[in-house]
């Protein structure tokens, strides 16, 4: 397979993989911690109604979600990748934050701290990381 075509499936894959992984843990930690009662998750005027309902933990589980999508998405993408991995694991990062920025607008009472830690910590690092990671000889 010619190289930038590789690269471009790396990164779609890596997109593809990564928000796998977000969804899988968003669902799976809305099971495990449910949102307090009366929130409906699936409805943003419900989540901004009740955001400020919500426990520590309860919002920790999205930026968990987030870093570990882009971590894995990065990773993914580095491993399937033939060249410019660092870069591709940076656009990884880079979709992701756009994301992220969009939850951020769609949800504006979130807590600052969070807003703050999930835009500075769960994507351009996690994608540096996953590259760092999948960069390593086996």
């Amino acid at each position: 397979m010619h190289p930038i075509l590789r690269n471009i499936l790396a990164v779609i894959v890596g997109l593809f993989v990564g928000g796998l992984v977000n969804m899988g843990l968003i669902m799976l930690g809305g099971s495990l911690i449910p949102p307090p009662p009366g929130v409906d998750v699936n409805d943003i005027v419900s989540i901004n109604a009740h955001i400020h309902e919500y426990s520590f933990v309860q919002i920790m589980v999205p930026f968990f979600a987030h870093a570990l999508g882009t971590l894995v998405g990065a990773f993914v993408a580095v491993k399937i990748a033939v060249s410019r991995k660092m870069t591709l694991a940076l656009i990884i990062g880079a979709f992701n934050l756009l994301g992220g920025i969009m939850a951020v607008r769609m949800i504006p009472d979130s807590p600052l701290w969070f807003s703050t830690l999930d835009l500075v910590v769960a994507y351009i690092p996690m994608a540096l990381l996953g590259w760092r990671l999948g960069s390593r000889k086996s």
